[in-house]
């Protein structure tokens, strides 16, 4: 099953992005994660939406083929980053033809800090019920106390209790993908 991550995040060293290869490592055989660019993306303008710039077709063409879609992000200002709003704005217009439309999702937040990037995960969870994506309800997956030392450099979970956590939310989230594949 083909998930495409989207990491809210452009930083190449962040935290969000080490969640998101930890989780393609913890992922069991039948997902494979992929990472969805973000970083070319144009700001979204509806006058544009007739004749798309090449860097919104190359957007909405890789999310459209997933099986699913995982969303990984921190929290600015209690809220998603500027850009992963910008993705989701992209894939959902024109209207009428999303690209996000009945894949099954989920979403992570993460953060050095203490509360787990709480009012980022619940405002992109508004998000995902206006943009018909089923989410995975449980377990939840705010991460709070993040750090580079949780990862080794191939990109593996080397703190125990994160991995078990992370284990265990990408194994209910790929039975919960297989809940929405062709007989699941």
């Amino acid at each position: 099953m083909d998930i495409a991550v989207v990491v809210g995040s452009l930083r190449e060293g962040s935290l969000n992005r080490k969640v998101a290869r930890a989780l393609e490592l913890l992922a069991p055989a039948p997902l494979k994660l992929r990472e969805i660019a973000l970083s070319g993306c144009s700001l979204y303008n509806q006058d544009l939406d007739n004749d798309p710039p090449a860097d919104w077709v190359e957007l909405r063409d890789s999310i459209r083929p997933a099986d699913g879609i995982l969303f990984v992000t921190p929290e600015y200002n209690r809220s998603v980053p500027g850009v992963l709003k910008n993705a989701i704005d992209i894939g959902s217009r024109p209207y009428g033809k999303s690209v996000w439309t009945g894949k099954p999702g989920a979403i992570v937040s993460a953060t050095p800090g203490g509360f787990g990037a709480f009012g980022a995960n619940h405002h992109l969870r508004q998000s995902c019920v206006f943009l018909d994506i089923p989410l995975l309800q449980q377990p939840e997956a705010y991460l709070a106390g993040v750090k580079d030392e949780m990862f080794g450099d191939d990109g593996a979970v080397t703190d125990e209790k994160l991995k078990k956590l992370l284990s265990r939310f990408i194994t209910a989230y790929a039975e919960w993908v297989a809940r929405f594949a062709p007989g699941g």
